[in-house]
């Protein structure tokens, strides 16, 4: 059993499907709605007759009404694709005050994974550094979990982040729309970090971000001189804490507030996640906020 596997935990979740914000293309009929007009339970408008149409979608008491034609479209119902994206930099294996980030991404992506899965969906991963885009293709098959859980339990998070390069090429392969969840502590330059949402959302994707911290980033609370090490990099800065804190704290709402408005321009989720959090309330608020109105 994987360390980051919580049988209790996907058990209480089961019950929360995981839907799509924005119409999906599919190969196989599922639940979710496709910018196509199929056949569905759900009606979506009426459109004229043209020859060659199904007579058996005619609908006879609008023609009684108007001496014309109509065809009834419903919405077509397909599957969702969800491409889990991993920053595998040395920064992802931080910790202090909560778990290690990439010990929390593994969590939320192994979870997402078998709700989706569950479901009926497909589940695919991308794990990136500078040195490595490796992926896990997208999967309906129970037994593909298997794999994508190995892959993640193998992750040992090293140099500088390949995020954005790696968001690009995913921009540019997936052929069709899909879900794709972003889990990385996002130390990139936002405007860049925005213009490759921008990608994903001109391909139409539904994007999410979880966008982890650990406490210590967020409070920055020291009681003596530290030599801070960047683990991506390796350079090192000896500081007193309380001589930079002020200015660590403004650049980091600065940060945080471009990241947020990068996110909201590009109708991405954003998600801004301690790595202390408890994990079941987030998912649950997270799933619950993806509902169609209706379903809330």
């Amino acid at each position: 059993m994987h360390s980051f596997i919580d049988n209790a935990l996907l058990s209480r979740l089961a019950a929360l499907p995981i839907e799509s914000r924005v119409p999906m293309l599919g190969n196989v009929v599922g639940k979710h709605r496709s910018p196509h007009r199929g056949s569905s339970v759900e009606f979506a408008e009426y459109r004229k007759y043209v020859p060659g149409d199904d007579t058996r979608r005619l609908d006879w008491k609008a023609f009684a009404r108007s001496d014309r034609f109509f065809i009834k479209e419903f919405e077509a119902d397909t599957n969702l694709r969800a491409y889990f994206v991993v920053d595998a930099s040395g920064s992802m294996k931080f910790s202090n005050k909560g778990e290690a980030k990439i010990q929390y991404a593994r969590r939320i992506a192994a979870s997402l994974a078998y709700l989706l899965v569950n479901q009926g969906d497909a589940a695919g991963l991308s794990i990136c550094t500078d040195k490595l885009h490796l992926e896990v293709p997208p999967s309906r098959r129970a037994a593909h979990l298997e794999r994508f859980f190995s892959t993640l339990d193998k992750l040992e998070p090293a140099g500088e982040t390949g995020l954005i390069d790696a968001l690009h090429t995913i921009a540019e392969k997936i052929g069709r729309r899909a879900f794709v969840v972003i889990l990385s502590d996002l130390f990139t330059d936002p405007a860049v970090f925005g213009d490759v949402l921008q990608h994903l959302r001109y391909r139409k994707h539904d994007i999410s971000v979880f966008h982890l911290m650990d406490p210590q980033e967020i409070d920055f609370e020291f009681e003596r001189p530290h030599r801070f090490v960047d683990l991506e990099d390796g350079t090192s800065l000896v500081a007193e804490p309380n001589l930079i804190a002020d200015e660590y704290k403004t650049a980091l709402h600065d940060f945080l507030t471009a990241v947020r408005s990068k996110c909201h321009d590009a109708s991405a989720d954003y998600q801004l996640v301690t790595t202390d959090t408890p994990l079941e309330p987030l998912l649950r608020e997270f799933l619950t906020a993806r509902l169609p109105k209706s379903k809330h």
